[in-house]
């Protein structure tokens, strides 16, 4: 993904990608199964949540705006996908139009 990535900033077993310093996804690594925290349109979040066991409202983050997948092998791959691209998607779309543009030119 254009301008994302990877760091421990919370230490380590808590991996975040970011994208121009604005954080979309966190994996907390310690967590059997996997624990991934995803940004998401609030009425999708509800959906999602009321459709899929395995996505819960996100653990420590604002449940409004964030959704926790647990990656037990329940959710189909492709919607992980789909909601990963979501969420980067989100918080690209809200950064300035200059970050913005910047990405684009790599």
């Amino acid at each position: 993904m254009a301008g994302a990535s990877a760091s421990y900033p919370f230490g380590e077993g808590v991996l975040a990608f970011k994208v121009a310093n604005k954080m979309f996804a966190l994996i907390d690594e310690s967590q059997d199964p996997l624990r991934m925290n995803l940004k998401c349109d609030p009425e999708d979040a509800q959906a999602l949540r009321a459709q899929y066991y395995a996505i819960q409202p996100g653990y420590h983050m604002n449940k409004k705006h964030w959704n926790s997948l647990l990656i037990d092998g329940s959710l189909p791959d492709s919607l992980v996908v789909e909601l990963i691209n979501h969420s980067y998607d989100l918080v690209l779309n809200n950064l300035k139009k200059s970050d913005r543009e910047k990405l684009s030119r790599g």
